[in-house]
């Protein structure tokens, strides 16, 4: 059975079982502050669990992307070197929403895997939660019976809270688990010892292959348990590791859900797998990280330098050293793998092979940046091994290798043994541990319970139809945040837009007869609006009069408006490629991030602005149509986002259905001419096939023009009033540059005198000529073109130059090819040690090496140090 049947006959045997199949939400998450990443199936739909939302089908079952590299759940290290851990995985999932629970799961579990799947009954073993005196949680005996009613009592075993009580993070959700379990392992090897010894056991061939897990409970932030409001039942089973168990193989990459991948890589490797175990390990690495940085990419995610952007771009990186290292991938190779696994999952996940070609560009240009980036690191590691005065490289040495070019302790580990040296891996790990803590003491975050004040119904945004509003506070908590202590508040009904899909979230403030507080932020967590202040009301239970900051609600809609026409314009101009792939809008500006893979023309900026401005003028009015199903709006040709999760009924934004028809939930104008004015500000580069638009409007369009016109008439009256300011000042420039020209050969001239001249009184000492002399040049480059002037016409020379440049202490020293060949001197040595006195540092080649510094007056010094070295 291939692995689109085995995912097929899962989804299918619970459909039959009465479960809604519902698509997998994306990789990256949007509206929960808690995590990065989908780490699990039960994460889109955590709200029903907590009762902050009402599921509109009690059963689901779906296969979910998930992504483990990061927090609580973390493998990184692991995939590749074993063959079962991995960064992305799919999880096979059957859900229960308050219907069914334990009997059933565990009916349908067995059901599916010995009679659809055929799994050898002998092979399978179950674990149940043994319970935890500590946590007052008894032993699950309801699962232990309703087990035996399937399977023998030998293969039922008892599991502790580690591995058989799940929660997914250090709050939320939570409750008591039955592992299943299956051993793959020869017969030979299952008669010297029963499976049941090797359970959990981090056996290879007894694994883990799915988790019914029986939430019951909500773990707070002071580590209590409290009982959610119904019991549900999320399952998870590792499509990669039933595959393996269904195909028979002793590995999940031996499944046909890697081997594609991996025959494409051996063969451009030139490599066979299973002939090799260090060219194995790098297969797999890059077979498997190739999968979650395609992904997440797809689903809206770029690799960067924080968050969510740097664990992406640390799995890359980690795929491109092992290739590197490896497999002899000395040029961007990654991006070749998009269309195959694209094509491979274009039925399940086709969100990737319809953006192949734009997540193919942005992995290729994240390669080549990299790539440069392990070539820096290789010199400097050259230059860090010709200053060791041992064979140890220090761990500081080795955390700058890792933190500044990205080089992992291995690498550097495995490049030092080629050269006969070793790492200090102890002081390395010291230093990683410093990161470490500076990162947590940075991120530190304390987040309290939430408590409940008012009533238990769920929190409504009035905010598109009203700015203010009389409000009730339903729960409260208590944050901190670096040391500062904030409030979280959620009324019964509230006006305040919550940050989302770009647009910021509304400050104000909320009013009672007593108190004024002032609401400094509003963001989302997953379903509820929370609103932040310094403040706690000393009321709770007062109504409270809210009221959103007007002008900047209004600046923000003006902004956001004008986003949507510039999404059409875009679109118009250079084409239907076009696709945003983020956006900012407030009330000063607005940031759109499209796909596009050049830079635009400013004929094509001025095209675009000129079509939203012309919009504008139209007066446009906002057609905004809400709980339109998901079907009815696809039809009307509304432009959805990749990586966004829609539900069954969505929010159409149209500004003429000619032209901008778009799923949002954000506020807007009502017409078009309410923006006033569109302007452009600039147009960059974000990242590989990803270019970004900056814009003002209204108010800020208006300053912008006026004080651009303001400055050219500074420039005309500068230049007398031309009457052709284009023309007086392309000659002014045209002046200049002759200008430039001119001074450039006088120093060059200069240049060549002094050369001359310092070459006429070289001294010829101990067999090699010698100079040692305090100069002034014009620029550095000059400094560079005397000494290797001089070492074209000496090649026993020894020269050290203690310039003035333009006022800057430098130190040169240049060594001739026949001197430089004796190793008597190294001039990259050398020039650390004259450096200090010019109160600097530098470094170099062992023939040529440069330093500047602070202290001018210290030039005479470095000449007599040098006169010293030398003797």
């Amino acid at each position: 059975m291939d692995s689109g049947s085995i995912r097929r006959k899962f989804l299918e045997f619970f459909e039959k079982k009465g479960h809604t199949i519902v698509p997998s939400a994306p990789l990256v998450l949007k509206n929960d502050p808690t995590l990065l990443f989908t780490n699990s199936g039960m994460v889109q739909f955590k709200d029903y669990f907590l009762g902050n939302a009402q599921p509109k089908n009690p059963r689901v079952a779906d296969t979910q992307k998930c992504l483990r590299v990061s927090g609580k759940h973390n493998d990184l290290e692991e995939v590749g070197i074993d063959t079962y851990h991995h960064t992305m995985f799919e999880m096979l999932g059957n859900w229960s929403f308050g219907d069914y629970f334990k009997k059933e799961a565990i009916a349908w579990s067995w059901e599916l895997l010995t009679e659809e799947y055929k799994l050898p009954k002998d092979r399978l073993y179950v674990t149940v939660f043994e319970g935890d005196a500590k946590e007052n949680l008894p032993f699950d005996q309801d699962a232990y019976n309703f087990w035996k009613e399937h399977i023998a009592e030998d293969h039922i075993l008892r599991g502790n809270k580690k591995d058989n009580f799940w929660e997914m993070g250090e709050t939320g959700p939570c409750g008591p688990c039955s592992e299943i379990h299956v051993d793959l392992r020869s017969d030979e090897e299952v008669k010297k010892l029963p499976g049941k010894e090797l359970v959990n056991q981090s056996h290879p061939q007894v694994i883990e292959i799915w988790n019914n897990v029986f939430m019951e409970f909500n773990r707070k932030a002071d580590k209590s348990l409290e009982k959610l409001p119904a019991q549900h039942v999320d399952t998870g089973m590792g499509f990669e590791r039933l595959c393996m168990a269904i195909q028979k193989k002793t590995s999940n990459y031996d499944t046909d859900v890697f081997t594609p991948l991996l025959s494409f890589i051996g063969q451009a490797a030139g490599v066979t797998y299973k002939d090799n175990e260090k060219t194995d390990i790098a297969m797999r690495v890059i077979a498997d990280h190739v999968r979650a940085v395609a992904f997440a990419i797809a689903d809206g995610q770029l690799p960067s330098n924080t968050g969510a952007g740097y664990v992406i771009r640390r799995i890359l990186r980690r795929a491109v050293r092992y290739g590197f290292t490896f497999l002899n991938f000395k040029e961007p190779f990654i991006y070749k793998l998009v269309p195959v696994l694209g094509n491979q999952l274009k039925e399940v996940f086709p969100e990737l092979e319809s953006q192949k070609e734009y997540v193919g560009k942005v992995i290729f240009e994240e390669e080549t940046s990299f790539l440069r980036t392990l070539e820096k690191g290789l010199k400097r590691l050259d230059i860090i091994q010709s200053e060791l005065k041992g064979q140890v490289i220090s761990g500081t040495l080795a955390f700058e290798l890792y933190d500044t070019f990205g080089f992992p302790i291995d690498l550097t580990s495995l490049i030092a043994r080629e050269r006969g040296l070793s790492v200090d891996e102890d002081s390395f790990k010291a230093e990683m541990e410093k990161q470490k803590s500076r990162s947590k003491a940075d991120a530190a975050k304390e987040t309290g319970d939430w408590i409940t004040v008012g009533a238990d119904v769920k929190p409504e945004f009035i905010g598109y139809d009203h700015q203010e509003a009389d409000v009730r506070i339903l729960r409260y908590r208590k944050i901190k945040q670096k040391n500062k202590e904030l409030f979280q508040l959620v009324f019964d009904r509230t006006p305040f837009y919550a940050e989302s899909g770009g647009q910021v979230g509304d400050t104000g403030y909320i009013e009672s007869v007593n108190e004024k507080i002032y609401i400094h932020d509003t963001r989302k967590e997953n379903e509820l609006i929370v609103h932040f202040t310094e403040t706690l009301p000393e009321n709770l239970q007062a109504t409270f009069h809210a009221q959103i900051d007007k002008q900047k609600r209004q600046l923000s809609m003006d902004n956001h408006s004008a986003t949507h026409l510039l999404h059409a314009a875009l679109r118009q101009v250079l084409g239907k490629h076009v696709e945003q792939k983020g956006s900012l809008v407030n009330d000063r500006m607005l940031r759109f991030d499209f796909s596009h893979f050049s830079a635009m023309t400013a004929e094509e900026i001025q095209k675009v602005e000129h079509i939203v401005n012309q919009k504008v003028r139209e007066n446009i009015a906002l057609d905004e149509r809400r709980n339109v199903p998901i079907e009815d709006a696809k039809k009307l040709g509304a432009t959805a986002l990749f990586g966004e999760k829609y539900g069954d009924f969505v929010r159409v934004i149209t500004f003429d259905p000619k032209f901008s028809i778009e799923l949002c939930g954000g506020t807007h104008v009502p017409a078009t001419g309410q923006i006033g004015l569109f302007k452009i500000v600039s147009e960059s580069s974000v990242a590989a096939g990803v270019r970004r638009i900056e814009a003002i409007t209204a108010d800020e369009a208006e300053r912008y023009v006026s004080e651009s016109l303001g400055l050219l008439d500074q420039v005309r009256e500068l230049l007398k009033n031309p009457k052709d300011l284009l023309a007086s000042t392309q000659g002014l420039l045209e002046e200049k540059h002759a200008l430039e020209k001119k001074l450039e050969a006088f120093q060059q001239e200069q240049a060549n005198q002094l050369k001359d001249q310092l070459a006429s009184r070289a001294q010829q000492i101990n067999g090699y000529h010698l100079i040692l002399e305090k100069v002034t040049v014009s620029s550095a480059d000059a400094l560079k073109n005397i000494a290797y002037g001089l070492r074209n016409q000496f090649d026993d020379l020894l020269l050290v130059l203690a310039a003035d440049v333009e006022g800057k202490p430098q130190v040169a020293v240049m060594l001739g090819e026949k001197l430089a060949e004796t190793n008597r001197y190294h001039a990259g040595n050398m020039v650390k040690e004259l450096a200090r006195e010019i109160g600097g540092g530098g470094g170099g080649q062992p023939f040529f090496a440069t330093a500047g510094g602070k202290n001018l007056d210290g030039l005479s010094a470095v000449l007599e140090k040098a006169r010293k070295l030398i003797q």
